[in-house]
């Protein structure tokens, strides 16, 4: 008796199968040129920069729809763009710190003097030292202020055109970065800190005094003058 053997299809149609999926597959589009090149101008910039440094280094080139698709791109993965004071730059995924998080670590505090200073120019800035020391209600040493700008927080704005032309003071784009702030307008309201339980009620009305808007004083001397008596040095302490 013979029996008839019939060669299996079954291969045959899996390839063809594979074959109609191989072809239906969407092709991978590659990121543009331009996308590209603010990339890797980015990638390798030493510092955080704007887009029209940007677009500059790139031939005028408009930039900002190539940075809104890196930054999407970037979204989920180990790395992100973003923006901090108007200047774009890569940093780590918040989520991965604590892999990059060294065993030992160098702590340096601010002293009391020095944050309220800070707070200070961060809500009135551009401000002068006599305007900071009149929110206080205490003499703020130049070594305080000096602190906070090798810091890299706080820089020199200018001075203002009023007799004397003190000296006013402004926070940098690396205290906006060091705190993940985009800009000054993120920074919490007093509620906001009172709820938070970050404020000592013997403060409050300091803290109110130094958040609250048209405090500062009108300006009659010049802000270079030497320190006087009782005036306390803050630094930053390991």
């Amino acid at each position: 008796m013979t029996s008839d053997i019939r060669p299996s299809t079954s291969s045959g149609r899996a390839d063809e199968s594979v074959g109609r999926d191989t072809a239906q597959a969407e092709p991978v589009e590659a990121p543009d040129d331009l996308v590209r090149a603010v990339e890797a101008t980015l990638f390798a910039a030493e510092q955080p920069m704007t887009v029209d440094q940007i677009s500059t280094h790139l031939g005028q080139a408009n930039v900002r729809p190539a940075l809104a698709e890196l930054q999407l791109h970037y979204a989920q993965r180990g790395i992100r763009l973003v923006e901090r004071g108007k200047r774009w730059h890569f940093e780590t995924a918040p989520d991965l710190a604590h892999l990059l998080r060294r065993e030992k670590e160098e702590l340096r505090r601010l002293s009391r003097a020095a944050t309220e200073v800070l707070a200070i120019v961060a809500y009135h800035e551009p401000v002068s030292r006599a305007e900071i020391e009149a929110i206080r209600g205490v003499q703020t040493a130049k070594g305080t202020l000096d602190v906070l700008m090798e810091a890299g927080w706080v820089r020199v704005a200018g001075r203002r055109e009023v007799p004397g032309r003190p000296v006013i003071y402004a926070t940098t784009p690396e205290f906006l970065a060091h705190f993940g702030l985009n800009s000054l307008r993120e920074l919490p309201g007093i509620d906001e800190l009172r709820a938070a339980g970050l404020l000592d009620p013997v403060d409050d009305e300091m803290i109110e005094s130094a958040l609250s808007p048209g405090n500062t004083p009108e300006e009659n001397e010049d802000d270079d003058g030497a320190t006087g008596q009782g005036q306390n040095h803050d630094g930053l302490s390991t």
